[in-house]
């Protein structure tokens, strides 16, 4: 019995740092996960610079096939060409 007891009382100081971790990782959970959801959530000014210098390439492309397309039918048909494109 009194070797249990001697257990029992030196088992939290064996265990104390990582007991006392775990109880602060306990009590900054909240936390750390509203931060989370919150950047999760919102889009920095990097990655909204980024999302719109790729959107702007996107449209530069298909501005450029529609340019390509519309040459060819132009060079094919130039009696129905409208003067939409010019030859440079």
């Amino acid at each position: 019995m009194r070797r249990a007891a001697l257990i029992a009382a030196l088992l939290p100081l064996l265990a104390g740092g990582c007991a006392a971790r775990t109880a602060l990782d306990i009590v900054t959970f909240p936390v750390k996960a509203t931060a989370k959801a919150v950047d999760w959530s919102t889009t920095s000014q990097d990655e909204a610079d980024r999302n719109r210098g790729r959107a702007a390439r996107k449209q530069e492309e298909r501005d450029a096939k529609e340019r390509h397309r519309q040459e060819k039918r132009c060079r094919r048909h130039p009696e129905n060409c409208q003067g939409g494109y010019d030859r440079h």
